[in-house]
């Protein structure tokens, strides 16, 4: 269970890099804001086995926005559904049990591979580009394999 929320952790470091929400087409907005549900949901069940004190998603959001810099409505919007995912997993996992272990991992799956899809649209390259990358690297490599 902890590799599916090291995993979600990973993927949500590739959106730490500045892009200003503004930038963000209607989906990657949704998109975003389908990541702060997953986050909320993930803190009210981190929360429920490890206490109240336990603050480790609601940190990996604040980091998200920061991250985007959003506009005044998306800000709005990305707390709105993270309070409201916290308070759907609350309501629904009181206590810590394998149910709420295994919810844990499905919503940490879940924000992976939403991440995932919101970091490979950001990242996708001319083909001219990555194939000038990629001769540029080759080059590199033999240079390093001469004496």
């Amino acid at each position: 269970m902890r590799s599916a929320a090291l995993i979600l952790a990973v993927s949500l470091a590739s959106l730490a890099l500045p892009v200003q929400a503004q930038e963000r087409t209607p989906a990657q907005r949704q998109t975003l804001a389908d990541i702060a549900y997953v986050l909320g949901e993930s803190h009210a069940l981190r929360q429920v086995c490890e206490g109240a004190y336990d603050q480790y998603w609601r940190d990996r959001m604040i980091g998200v926005t920061d991250a985007e810099a959003p506009d005044e409505a998306l800000d709005r919007r990305l707390k709105e559904a993270f309070n409201a995912g916290f308070a759907s997993r609350r309501a629904e996992f009181p206590e810590c049990n394998r149910s709420s272990r295994i919810a844990e991992v499905a919503a940490a799956r879940r924000g992976q591979a939403l991440a995932s899809s919101l970091a490979a649209v950001r990242y996708r390259v001319d083909p001219r580009e990555a194939e000038a990358r990629r001769q540029a690297q080759e080059m590199e490599a033999d240079l390093a394999l001469r004496p």
